[in-house]
């Protein structure tokens, strides 16, 4: 990594990364981040492992990744969820996470989203060590 890199902050680097895609997946991953902080106001952001978005709530709520054909959203958390709508359809056959896939065209399903990044916030916090 540059030295220019290292002066940002891990909101500036998620930034530039929806930047640096100009397709779908730079909009898609663009509107699910303000989904996140849309629902927990003082999420944190981090940039982990060499280029990941992370958002955090009490813990890691999800991770949100851009492939070729997929924007990945994968909460660290997710098998321990309610998931009412059926929204994770990738990562399924884990003990521990769960993720949701993204592909050109699907439309967000904004409230049941927003009510897994609840959840996961919930959960973070129950199970936080006193």
């Amino acid at each position: 990594m540059n030295d220019s890199k290292n002066s940002l902050s891990p909101s500036q680097l998620i930034d530039a990364r929806i930047a640096e895609l100009t397709d779908w997946r730079g909009a898609t991953l663009s509107r699910l981040r303000s989904l996140i902080r849309e629902t927990l106001p003082d999420v944190v952001e981090e940039w982990k492992w060499r280029g990941v978005p992370v958002w955090y709530h009490d813990g890691m709520i999800c991770t949100g990744e851009s492939y070729k054909s997929v924007v990945k959203l994968t909460f660290a958390k997710g098998a321990s969820l309610d998931d009412p709508a059926k929204l994770f359809n990738s990562s399924l056959e884990g003990n521990v996470r769960r993720a949701i896939d993204f592909h050109e065209g699907d439309v967000i399903n904004v409230k049941a989203l927003k009510a897994l990044v609840r959840a996961a916030a919930l959960y973070n916090k129950s199970t936080a060590k006193k």
